[in-house]
């Protein structure tokens, strides 16, 4: 198994806003000269959501889908001093520490169901890969998907695993299916979900999952609100999908159901 490596860089330039995202990330330039779209910790749904984009991120590039670099991004707080808009400011001034970003894909286009390429292996993958870490979020008002050099690429899993938001219930979503899927973007073209789910399974062990959980930083996991420890939350996290991969065949029946 290969290891997971996430750098580490740090922000030097905030440039914009993205404002067409719910929680409103932005493009920002790193020390390594790389442009980054930045996932600040201190939006809407803070450091779960961070979780979710890092653990549905790893899984997808895990199963053979194209993800961008996903990099822990250091934010000081020289750039909310700065900052005319009061929106903008106080969203920097909360999200000073360890937050999350993306590789800038220059020239990605939004993925369009009508318009757009997506072979049916690979969205009979996201399909199966969304049903398992409940991500209620790739509809068609929403994609959340690029296509870049004639290839779709996945961004924005920050919905999924959305469980993490009452951990005192957690253990009730370990039973459930997923029945959002029948929204799914790429349902209609999800033609191989029994194949897809066969990849996926040949793809992720039990090593592998606790090695993309292993990377959450304590500091994204550590919330007073909570009983839980942070290795108690990774011990969660690991269950949820290693339980997930082991329905995947109860959810390829939904999802075709669906179709």
């Amino acid at each position: 198994m290969n290891k997971i490596d996430i750098r580490t860089v740090d922000v030097v330039q905030y440039i914009k806003p993205l404002r067409e995202g719910g929680s409103l990330p932005a493009i920002v330039k790193a020390d390594d000269e790389f442009l980054y779209v930045l996932k600040f910790r201190g939006a809407g749904q803070g450091k779960r959501a961070l979780i979710a984009e890092l653990l549905g991120g790893e899984l997808a590039r895990a199963i053979g889908l194209k993800v961008p670099e996903i990099v822990f991004m250091n934010l000081d707080d020289s750039f909310s001093k700065t900052e005319p808009d009061e929106e903008i400011q106080d969203l920097l001034k909360f999200s000073v520490g360890l937050n999350l970003g993306l590789h800038f894909l220059s020239g990605a286009i939004v993925y369009d169901p009508l318009v757009s390429i997506a072979d049916a292996m690979t969205a009979s993958k996201v399909v199966v890969l969304d049903s398992m870490i409940s991500n209620i979020d790739r509809t068609a008002k929403n994609t959340n998907l690029l296509n870049w050099h004639n290839e779709l690429w996945l961004i924005d899993h920050g919905s999924s695993f959305y469980f993490h938001h009452n951990w005192e219930t957690w253990q009730a979503h370990l039973t459930r299916t997923f029945p959002a899927i029948k929204d799914h973007v790429l349902l209609d073209r999800a033609a191989h979900l029994t194949e897809a789910a066969q990849e996926i399974r040949q793809s992720l062990n039990e090593d592998h999952i606790r090695e993309i959980v292993s990377k959450i930083p304590d500091d994204w996991l550590f919330d007073e609100s909570v009983a839980m420890t942070p290795d108690e939350m990774r011990a969660a996290y690991v269950e949820f999908i290693q339980v997930r991969l082991s329905k995947i065949d109860i959810l390829v029946k939904e999802a075709e159901d669906a179709r």
